[in-house]
């Protein structure tokens, strides 16, 4: 996995020690859904949040929501990234409208749930095209 960013780590490092297990384990499936779709990700800051962005993808975010949960995965809101995550999971997570999946606990960070929606994003304007 790559190596975290300074500033990257400053974020992690202020986030709650129950939401930095969640966090730290949303980043490692991030990093593995990239290597296994063949695709490159970097690793920046946004918005005051650890993002993931890939060449042909939208960004993913990860950060603490304001309303509900302790920890969150971002996905751009203009994107249906988060109701299709909703439609396939049959409504199985708590999500904040079209923008964010929201846990409580590392243990919800389910790779088989996750995994394709992850997939979605980091190809997403490549997905758009066909």
């Amino acid at each position: 996995m790559t190596a975290m960013k300074p500033e990257v780590r400053a974020l992690f490092d202020e986030a709650p020690p129950d939401a930095r297990a969640g966090l730290d384990r949303l980043r490692a499936l991030i990093f593995e859904v990239a290597q296994s779709a063949g695709v490159e990700v970097s690793e920046e800051t946004r918005w005051g949040q650890p993002a993931y962005l890939a060449p042909q993808g939208t960004t993913l975010r990860l950060g603490l929501p304001r309303d509900g949960g302790r920890f969150a995965l971002f996905a751009h809101c203009r994107t249906t990234l988060i109701p299709d995550f909703r439609d396939a999971t049959h409504g199985a997570f708590r999500t904040e409208k079209n923008r964010a999946i929201l846990f409580d606990d590392a243990d919800e960070v389910d790779p088989a749930a996750l995994t394709p929606m992850i997939r979605a994003a980091l190809t997403w304007h490549e997905r758009k095209r066909r």
